[in-house]
This record gives C-alpha cells, sequence and structure tokens, in this order.
C-alpha cells in the first residue's frame, strides 16, 4: 500500500541564493508598475533603474516604488554599467531589438523579456540567437509560476496522475487589452493563449501541433482576426489539450449578469487534477485552488489550499528563476525553450488562416 499523499507541493518556487543583482527596468505600464514591481519588492529584489517610452511615466513610477535612477530612453539604461539583469515589458514588435542590443552590452548578464517575446516566431529567433554565448535569456512566462499550476506540475512529476490523457481549460474572463495592440491583427491567440499553450508546453511536453478556430470578439471594437478562440493540441502518444479562451463572456459589460472564471481539469490513467484560477478576480486576492483524487490513496479527494496568488505574488518566481540561473541553477522559462511556444502560436495562426491543423515542425 503506498504512504500517505505529500501535500507539499511546492507550490512557490525557493528564493534564489542572491537577491542583491541590480535590476533595471525598461517599461512602466500596468504589469510593471501594479504587478511585477510589486512582487520584487515583497522577494528583495533590487531594482536600481527604469526607463520607458513616456520618461515622465517612467518617473511617476519610480517615484512610486522608490527606484533610485530613471533614464530618458532604454538606450540609455543599456549603457548604465550599473546595471547586471535586464528586465524588459515592451511591446512584443520591439522587444527583439531591445534584447540584440542589450546582448552586446557586456555588463548585462541576464535578461527577463515580457511574453510574447515577439510579434512572430522569426523575430523570437533572432532574439535568442543574440543571447547565445551571451546573457541569459528568460521569458516572463507567469503562469507556470501559479500556484495550482506549479502543484499540478508537481503531482504530475510524482505520478500520482499516471499517464496523461486529456487536459482542458475554459476560460470565461475578460483581459485588458493594452492599446499597443491597436493596428495588428494578432489578438487573442498571442496575447492571452499563450500563458494556456506555454503551461500546457510546460506540464506535458511539447505537442506535434495545433487546431485553431476562432472568431472576433463582439466587444473589442478595433480590427482583429482572432477574438474568441477554441484549440486542440495534440501529442504523439495519444494525449491531448484542449482550450475554450472565450475573451468576450457574453454582455457582461453590457447590463447583462455574466459568470466570469477560468477552470482546468487534468485526467490520468491514475487520478484526476481540477481547479480554477483566481486571476479572474484582480486586484481582489484570490488563490487559484486544486483538487485532485489518486488510485494511490482511493476514495479521497485532496484539496490544499494557500495563500498565495498568481497576481502578483507569481512574478517573484520569474526574475527569481533568472537570477537563480546566474548562480548555476536551470532556467526553465528560457528564451531558447519559448520557442516551443512561440512555434505553436505560429501555427496556430497559420491552422486559423488555412482553417487545418498544423505540426510546429512547418514553422521550425
Amino acid at each position: 500500500m503506498p504512504g500517505p499523499i505529500d501535500l507539499r507541493l511546492d507550490h512557490v518556487p525557493a528564493p534564489p541564493e542572491r537577491r542583491d543583482v541590480a535590476i533595471g527596468v525598461v517599461g512602466a505600464g500596468f504589469i510593471v508598475a501594479d504587478i511585477q514591481l510589486v512582487a520584487y519588492a515583497d522577494a528583495g529584489y533590487d531594482v536600481r533603474a527604469i526607463a520607458s517610452r513616456t520618461p515622465a511615466h517612467a518617473r511617476e513610477v519610480a517615484s512610486r516604488h522608490g527606484i533610485p535612477t530613471v533614464h530618458d530612453t532604454w538606450r540609455e539604461l543599456l549603457d548604465d554599467e550599473s546595471i547586471e539583469v535586464l528586465d524588459v515589458a515592451f511591446p512584443p514588435d520591439q522587444q527583439p531589438e531591445i534584447v540584440i542590443e542589450a546582448a552586446r552590452r557586456p555588463h548585462i548578464k541576464g535578461i527577463l523579456a515580457q511574453k510574447p517575446l515577439a510579434s512572430d516566431h522569426a523575430s523570437a529567433l533572432r532574439a535568442v540567437e543574440a543571447c547565445e554565448g551571451g546573457p541569459l535569456l528568460a521569458v516572463n512566462q507567469n503562469m507556470r509560476y501559479d500556484q495550482s499550476m506549479r502543484a499540478l506540475k508537481t503531482l504530475l512529476d510524482r505520478g500520482h496522475l499516471g499517464e496523461p490523457v486529456l487536459a482542458t481549460v475554459e476560460m470565461r474572463a475578460i483581459p485588458h487589452w493594452q492599446t499597443f495592440l491597436e493596428g495588428g491583427e494578432r489578438l487573442t491567440l498571442q496575447n492571452m493563449s499563450i500563458h494556456h499553450i506555454d503551461v500546457l508546453r510546460h506540464l506535458f511536453g511539447d505537442p506535434e501541433g495545433i487546431y485553431v478556430s476562432a472568431r472576433r470578439d463582439p466587444r473589442t471594437a478595433f480590427e482583429h482576426t482572432d477574438g474568441i478562440c477554441l484549440y486542440v493540441l495534440e501529442w504523439a502518444d495519444g494525449m491531448r489539450a484542449s482550450a475554450w479562451d472565450d475573451v468576450w463572456t457574453g454582455p457582461v459589460r453590457e447590463g447583462g449578469d455574466g459568470d466570469i472564471y477560468i477552470k482546468w481539469r487534468v485526467e490520468g490513467t491514475g487520478g484526476i487534477a481540477w481547479g480554477h484560477i483566481g486571476w479572474p478576480s484582480y486586484p481582489e486576492r484570490r488563490p487559484s485552488t486544486l483538487h485532485f483524487t489518486t488510485t494511490d490513496q482511493p476514495g479521497c479527494v485532496f484539496e490544499p489550499r494557500w495563500p498565495e496568488v498568481w497576481f502578483p505574488d507569481a512574478f517573484a518566481g520569474t526574475m527569481g528563476a533568472l537570477l537563480g540561473a546566474l548562480d548555476g541553477a536551470p532556467l526553465p522559462i528560457s528564451g531558447r525553450d519559448n520557442l516551443g511556444t512561440m512555434a505553436l502560436i505560429e501555427a496556430g495562426y497559420r491552422s486559423l488562416a488555412e482553417r487545418r491543423f498544423v505540426r510546429t515542425d512547418e514553422i521550425t
């Protein structure tokens, strides 16, 4: 008979050994100002400088968070030789240029770039290649550090769910679309679904490809091709995953009642896990949840709980992973690994355009 199930599921990563590494931040939007810098302060990380497209905005964010130095441009920040780690949170079409330029500065030892790393796979590849032999490049795929996703990964790694058979994500939630997304055709798949696609890769390995069906979001006024997205991922061993990324959720902002949530489920040959993601309740602190059953201990439903939340607490994990990697720890969110996620996004848009299943090796 198996022993009792260990409910210490590593839902929060161990902190890096060094927290005094000098960080420079490029960007001062919502994710930086209200999420990342809050998480970094709570974790004791050392943010020394900031720059953004609007210097006055950078100065306001610096004042709010006690950042001592404000640079007028990101190039000036890159030239600041006191900076060891660069945190980039710019629009995806502009990030590769910043990453490539940063890779030429020998004093910069690590770069954390916002997801998506670039506006397409080819641009992401150029950024990754520019850092080879130079700074460590990480991508802020922060859903991997959502507490329920980390606990789920621990369950899978311990074998409590057996061989994975089917995973599903059902999202009924309204993202905040940044203004820089206007004018481009790519919307939900590249900027919201990328969370789910990346975490499914992280949990189950690289799928062979993807099929996507999408329609416009009735609420989003600017032009876009992918509003509400439905997609299926296929693995060679038969494993399947599907997601409904409904960013509309009905007329809940136009006076109708609604039901906002993100829930997930994983079925394996040895158990089932399911839960909810707490992010749609932000700024209320609502932790994500996990329930699971396993044939290792029949007749029990386990419900581990924790106080931490995805927004903002998980963001200490992504930066912490990069800081730890500077001292030799593995880097699970490396730029090279992220090319697998970018290939699936690219394959997804090809699938949408051609109405067929697209293998990632067609992209890579």
